[in-house]
C-alpha cells in the first residue's frame, strides 16, 4: 500500500479512482453471453458453465436436488450450523424492524390515502461462489425476501469443479426457505434469471453482489426492463483513523476486504503519520498468514493510504469517495459519523470490525460500491417490495376536492380529467 502525504484537492479524483476493466471490451464479452442464453436457453447455460466453471451438466439438471440439500445439511459441522442460525436470527430481528404498519391519512375530510407494501412475486438471488462461497449473502437476501412476502425465490450460484455447491450454501438456503437452487454462476446466471430458460424461471428483480462481469450483466439487463437491487461490484472499505487507532486492527480490516479479489480496493485516511507507517508494517506481517495472499497482494496494489491535515479534511475526502464500507476508528467516532453523507454502511469505533456487518450483526452486507453510495442504499426489506398507493373518497370528500381538481385539469388543457370529476358531482346533485 502506497502512502500519499497531504495531496492537493485536485489530486483527489485520481487517488480515489476505482480499478476497472475496459468498459467496451467488458460489455462486448458480457453481451455475447446474454444473447446466447436468450436464444439457446439451457444449452447455452450449460455450455458456459463448462467453459467458465470447468464442469459439465450436459443432459443433467443444474437444479440442486432435495437429496443434495439434505446431504449437505447432514455433513455441515454443528458449530457452523449454529453460527449461521445465530447470524440469521440477528439479521431477521434487524430487518423485521423495517416493516411498518399501513397508515391511512385523511388529507382532507372524506379523502383518505394510504400506501401498502406488496412483495415482488418472483425474485432472483445471485450468490458468489467459487473460491469464496458467500453463503452469508443468502441470509442477507433470503431473509428480507421472506419478510417482504415474496412468493418465489430463485437462487443461482456457481458450482465447484465437481459440480457441487458448498454445503453451507445449501444449508443457508434451506434455512430461509429457498427451494429452487441452481448450480449456475456468472453472466449466464444473470441471463437465465432475466430471460428464463427451460428450467430456470424468469424473475422480476435480481439481487446479489458479484465481480465486474456480473455487475455489467446486471446493468445491461436492467436496460431491457429487469429490475436490479443496485450496482454492486467488487468490495471496498475505507478506514478513517486518528492516532488512537490500533494499527493491527486497521490492517486487519483493510486485509479483510482486500482478500475478496484482485479488483477490490481498500483505502486508509488518517492524520497520523505514525499510524500510517505502523499499518503498512502490519499489512506485511499479517499478509503472510493469509490463505488468499496472492489475490490480496493484487488488491493492495490498487490501494492507498492518504495522509490528511485534520479530520475535517478527512471527512470531505471520505464523503467524496462514498465507500461501500466506512470504518471510523477514532476517539470520537459518533460525532464524525453524523457528518458522513455518502457511505453504504458505517462501523463506529475501535471494536466494530467490518466483518461483523458482513456476517452477523444484523445489518445487510449487500451494499452500493464504486461510488454509488452517493445515491443508492443497501438492501433492505423495502428492496423486495413494491409500494402501492390507494385513495378512497366519500361523496362529501369528492365534493370538497372537486374544484381544486377541475381547475388544475382545465389549466393543463385536459378536459376529460375535469369531466371525470364533474360527472360525479352532477350525479350527486340529483
Amino acid at each position: 500500500m502506497k502512502i500519499v502525504r497531504n495531496p492537493a484537492r485536485e489530486q483527489w479524483a485520481s487517488l480515489l479512482q476505482r480499478p476497472a476493466l475496459d468498459d467496451k471490451v467488458l460489455e462486448a464479452k458480457v453481451q455475447s453471453v446474454l444473447d446466447a442464453v436468450k436464444l439457446e436457453g439451457d444449452d447455452a447455460v450449460q455450455q458456459f458453465t463448462q467453459q467458465f466453471d470447468g464442469v459439465s451438466f450436459t443432459g443433467q439438471s443444474q437444479m440442486a436436488s432435495q437429496e443434495e440439500i439434505q446431504a449437505a445439511i447432514a455433513q455441515l459441522p454443528a458449530d457452523l450450523k449454529a453460527a449461521i442460525v445465530q447470524a440469521a436470527q440477528n439479521i431477521r430481528l434487524f430487518h423485521q424492524s423495517q416493516v411498518v404498519e399501513t397508515l391511512v391519512v385523511e388529507t382532507m375530510p372524506g379523502v383518505k390515502c394510504w400506501r401498502k407494501s406488496v412483495g415482488i412475486e418472483r425474485v432472483g438471488l445471485y450468490i458468489p461462489g467459487g473460491s469464496a462461497p458467500l453463503f452469508s449473502t443468502i441470509l442477507m437476501l433470503g431473509i428480507p425476501a421472506q419478510i417482504a412476502g415474496c412468493k418465489e425465490v430463485i437462487l443461482c450460484s456457481p458450482p465447484n469443479k465437481h459440480g457441487e455447491l458448498h454445503p453451507a450454501i445449501l444449508f443457508a438456503a434451506n434455512l430461509v426457505g429457498i427451494q429452487k437452487i441452481y448450480k449456475v454462476g456468472g453472466v449466464q446466471a444473470i441471463a437465465a434469471m432475466t430471460y428464463g430458460t427451460e428450467t430456470i424461471p424468469k424473475v422480476s428483480k435480481i439481487f446479489g453482489p458479484g465481480n465486474q462481469y456480473v455487475t455489467c450483466a446486471k446493468r445491461l439487463v436492467q436496460q431491457e426492463g429487469i429490475a436490479i437491487d443496485m450496482p454492486a461490484g467488487p468490495s471496498e472499505v475505507c478506514v478513517l483513523a486518528d492516532a488512537t487507532a490500533n494499527a493491527a486492527f486497521v490492517a486487519a480490516d483493510l486485509l479483510s476486504q482486500a482478500e475478496h479479489g484482485a479488483d477490490s480496493q481498500v483505502l486508509l485516511v488518517t492524520d497520523s503519520h505514525e499510524l500510517a507507517e505502523a499499518v503498512v508494517q502490519e499489512l506485511s506481517a499479517q499478509l503472510n498468514k493469509l490463505s488468499r495472499k496472492e489475490l490480496t497482494i493484487k488488491s493492495l496494489d490498487n490501494s492507498t493510504c492518504i495522509l490528511i491535515e485534520n479530520m475535517n479534511q478527512g471527512l470531505e475526502l471520505v464523503n467524496a469517495y462514498a465507500a461501500e464500507h466506512l470504518i471510523i476508528a477514532t476517539a470520537q467516532p459518533e460525532a464524525l459519523a453524523e457528518q458522513v453523507i455518502n457511505a453504504g454502511s458505517i462501523f463506529l469505533g475501535h471494536y466494530s470490525p467490518e466483518s461483523v456487518g458482513d456476517y452477523a450483526s444484523g445489518t445487510n452486507h449487500t451494499l452500493p460500491t464504486n461510488g454509488y453510495a452517493r445515491a443508492y442504499s443497501g438492501v433492505s426489506v423495502d428492496s423486495f417490495v413494491k409500494k402501492i398507493t390507494f385513495q378512497q373518497l366519500s361523496p362529501q370528500g369528492l365534493k370538497a376536492i372537486a374544484s381544486t381538481v377541475t381547475l388544475m385539469a382545465m389549466a393543463e388543457g385536459l378536459d376529460a380529467h375535469a369531466n371525470a370529476v364533474n360527472i360525479r358531482v352532477d350525479f350527486l346533485k340529483d
